[in-house]
């Protein structure tokens, strides 16, 4: 029986990770500190350490992150508040095992028909894939210098219950959501034609849940998809026709920054299912079903 603690909590990955956490019978106590206990961005360490001595966690869980932003909130979100529980965990609970939630942006372009491996090499394109692979070196250094019991998990594109706005995924469901209600004859994306490994959030937190309790980590960084690549058009195609839209989907937005420059993206699961165990349970008719 484990003391756990979430960061995150509220957000789109976290509030999956608390639901699976709330039913484990390994966990005797789960606590969520919000931004009034501690703001991890702009927490100390010190700050940290003082909630982590309390709270005596076996475990510690990082699902705050940044999707958007200039360069400094970026950083701040996925790579700062990483070192910052980082240190606290070496200065107030060293034995506690962390795990925080990375970014398949941290690979970079990909040659199509690629499964990318955790061993290849990393070319992120912009400030967000910069961030989250800055996070995960932090992790990994500390794991192999000795300091920390740590992993970073690279998840590729999370969807299904609440997906993000701020998500390719999510725009296309508020857009269509509109235009049902408009009776609109068209909506108006960005360019859908990159391939892209979408991952159901609930096998995401489920994957979060193994690496905290695998009782050895001989890794320290596991991809997280589903093993499958489609065309963005595609999935929204999907949503579109559970949405009950039958107009036009314009692909006439500017693009991501976020994915500009990135046409393929899959992961290989293969070292998650063969350490932690884990494989995606859910299909993508299961997460565009969820949430429509």
């Amino acid at each position: 029986m484990s003391t756990v603690v979430l960061f995150g909590a509220t957000g789109f990955l976290g509030r999956q990770v608390r639901a699976l956490l709330a039913d484990d019978p390994r966990v005797s106590r789960l606590l969520c500190p919000g931004r009034t206990e501690l703001d991890l961005l702009a927490a100390t360490p010190d700050d940290a350490a003082r909630l982590l001595r309390a709270a005596r966690p076996a475990v510690v869980l990082n699902c705050v992150g940044r999707l958007s932003g200039g360069y400094d909130e970026l950083l701040r979100g996925n790579a700062t508040a990483t070192a910052v529980l980082v240190e606290a965990i070496v200065a107030a609970v060293p034995q506690a095992r962390f795990v925080r939630l990375g970014s398949a942006a941290e690979y970079g372009p990909t040659e199509h028909g690629h499964s990318a491996h955790e061993q290849d090499p990393v070319r992120p394109v912009g400030a967000y894939g910069i961030s989250h692979l800055a996070g995960t070196l932090l992790v990994e250094r500390a794991a192999l210098d000795g300091r920390l019991d740590g992993a970073s998990l690279r998840i590729f594109n999370p969807v299904g219950p609440g997906t993000s706005g701020e998500s390719v995924l999510g725009r296309a469901g508020g857009a269509l959501k509109r235009a049902v209600a408009a009776r609109a004859a068209h909506i108006e994306l960005g360019p859908l034609g990159a391939y892209r490994d979408f991952v159901d959030v609930r096998d995401v937190a489920g994957a979060v849940v193994r690496a905290a309790f695998v009782p050895e980590l001989t890794e320290r960084i596991f991809n997280v998809g589903s093993g499958r690549a489609v065309t963005v058009r595609q999935a929204v195609a999907m949503l579109a026709a559970r949405a009950g839209f039958g107009g036009e989907v314009r692909e006439s937005a500017p693009a991501s920054a976020r994915s500009a420059g990135v046409t393929w993206s899959r992961a290989d699961t293969g070292r998650a299912a063969r350490v932690l165990g884990w494989q995606p349970e859910y299909g993508l008719a299961d997460s565009i079903k969820a949430m429509a």
